[in-house]
């Protein structure tokens, strides 16, 4: 009986993991200058496709900002409620690997490919944004909150 409920509770345990090695849930950006807490982000999924938007930003100044500088559909569209990441897959040669999407950098407007992977168990998750190959880019780490 001990056996048994010792296997139901790591798989259970396991399950969870699992799921958190996943780019679903909230997470907290980091300002990659003054390394403080910039933003909260919805990583979200939907037939396999993640995406991503603002739900929260720290700055009191810029809580009704806008994407001025953006130059496709989110031109001028509040950034809170804003789609950040679109069209990001499950990479098919690395399981620990999503991307095939892009990112959207709000502040100057710029679309870049970018490539996501969590870390350390699902608790913190590498977001690299890039031009060209995944080399030619910038890396941020965005940490769990849910």
């Amino acid at each position: 009986m001990k056996s048994l409920i010792a296997a139901t509770t790591l798989s259970l345990l396991s399950g969870i993991a699992l799921a958190q090695a996943t780019p679903s849930g909230l997470w907290k950006t980091i300002d990659d200058k003054t390394k403080q807490e910039k933003s909260l982000v919805r990583i979200s999924e939907s037939a396999g496709v993640f995406s991503a938007k603002i739900e929260k930003v720290v700055d009191p100044a810029k809580q009704e900002s806008k994407c001025d500088k953006c130059a496709d559909d989110r031109k001028d569209q509040p950034l809170i409620g804003l789609t950040i990441v679109r069209n990001v897959k499950k990479n098919a040669d690395d399981a620990e690997l999503w991307d095939g999407g892009e990112i959207l950098d709000p502040n100057d407007g710029k679309v870049y490919k970018v490539r996501i992977k969590p870390i350390e168990g699902g608790k913190k998750l590498e977001v690299r944004g890039y031009v060209g190959m995944p080399m030619l880019g910038r890396t941020q780490t965005w940490i769990r909150v849910e």
